[in-house]
């Protein structure tokens, strides 16, 4: 991808390379040495000579890379709904759990009562809206033979009206404590894996604990959150083709994802998101890139790096080692003409290519 268009050496003015000169004194002993690698009173030393190289423009792909934290698809804290005591614990921390599948149980016999007192309930209100029936079944002959006047079947279908509003109350009432006796076994809402489970069997736990009971996070896609600057933002925007935010984000390659032991995650991401807000505190706007994770391999928390591509047209290449700081400034040597050699200022741009830099000259 980086291509050094000439290297050739040349002999250079001592003086005009002075720090390199240093550099090389202090390496140990040449001909001509003196104590400490100094030059000694041999007379005046030849010039040394120095490989140099023609820079040229290139186009390029560059990479750079961001610090980042990864995040489930989904990480949802698992708590109880009611008041009671852990009973029993059907997983293991860190275990692959399915949706649906029980995870916890909670010692509540309150609810069970409740339960079988809601459903007698409703059996009473059963036999109360059958017997109030059967009175307005005979009540109604009567008024029709004149034999009772028709206030009785008046008040004696009210009376049904009531038995009917009893039994759909009593009814209401078995279903929320039905609810609130499922609340006692606690499944996986989705598929994923558990974390750390701090309760153990007998702690009181409720639904204002703390802690929650795990929690369970969907890792079959992960996001890696990572920020850019106000400067990075702008070049971003400026760099990538697209009229909208969505657009450009639609239009930038798949990025690439660095693990904390320096290795390449084999499946290529996309970014999806970018905050609309820059921080206030920090000055940094926060994308959001989505890598698929069919093995399992990433995990929620784990921390690693976003390597994001960028094309760059008519790119200076210099190798690193070329380049020199000073004051906050960087420099590099330049051959003239003549052979004579200058130090001239560059600017080195954020990209870099493995041992390049980038630079305006």
């Amino acid at each position: 991808m980086y291509s050094l268009s000439r290297i050739r050496k040349t002999a250079v003015p001592t003086t005009a390379i002075t720090i390199a000169v240093l550099a090389l004194y202090t390496c140990g002993g040449h001909p001509g040495q003196g104590p400490g690698g100094f030059p000694g009173a041999m007379g005046p030393q030849e010039p040394q000579p120095y490989p140099v190289f023609t820079a040229t423009t290139h186009t390029a792909t560059l990479n750079t890379d961001y610090p980042a934290t990864l995040q489930g698809e989904q990480n949802i804290d698992i708590r109880p709904k009611i008041d009671g005591f852990v009973e029993k614990i059907y997983i293991d921390e860190g275990a692959t759990v399915k949706k649906g599948q029980l995870l916890f149980t909670i010692s509540a016999p309150q609810y069970q009562h409740d339960v079988n007192n809601a459903a007698a309930a409703v059996n009473s209100a059963k036999a109360d809206l059958n017997s109030a029936q059967l009175q307005v079944e005979k009540t109604k002959p009567l008024v029709d033979k004149g034999i009772i006047s028709n206030y009785e079947l008046q008040s004696d279908e009210d009376n049904l009206q009531i038995k009917k509003a009893a039994l759909v109350q009593a009814q209401a009432t078995l279903a929320t404590a039905k609810t609130n006796l499922a609340y006692t076994m606690i499944t996986s809402p989705v598929n994923g894996v558990a974390g750390t489970i701090p309760y153990k069997i007998g702690s009181l736990v409720s639904s204002t604990s703390t802690q929650p009971l795990t929690t369970i996070s969907n890792i079959g896609k992960v996001y890696a959150y990572f920020s850019l600057n106000e400067k990075q933002l702008l070049d971003f925007s400026r760099n990538i083709k697209g009229n909208t935010m969505a657009e450009k984000l639609g239009n930038t390659p798949a990025v690439a994802l660095i693990l904390s032991d320096g290795s390449s995650y084999p499946e290529k991401g996309r970014l999806e998101t970018v905050s609309g807000l820059l921080n206030t505190e920090t000055g940094s706007a926060s994308f959001r890139a989505g890598f698929a994770n069919p093995s399992g391999l990433l995990h929620s928390g784990s921390s690693a790096l976003v390597r994001i591509p960028q094309l760059v047209k008519d790119a200076v290449l210099i190798p690193q080692k070329s380049v020199y700081e000073l004051q906050g400034k960087h420099f590099v040597y330049v051959v003239g003409a003549d052979n004579a050699v200058k130090s001239t200022e560059v600017t080195v741009m954020d990209l870099t290519a493995g041992q390049f830099y980038v630079v305006n000259i």
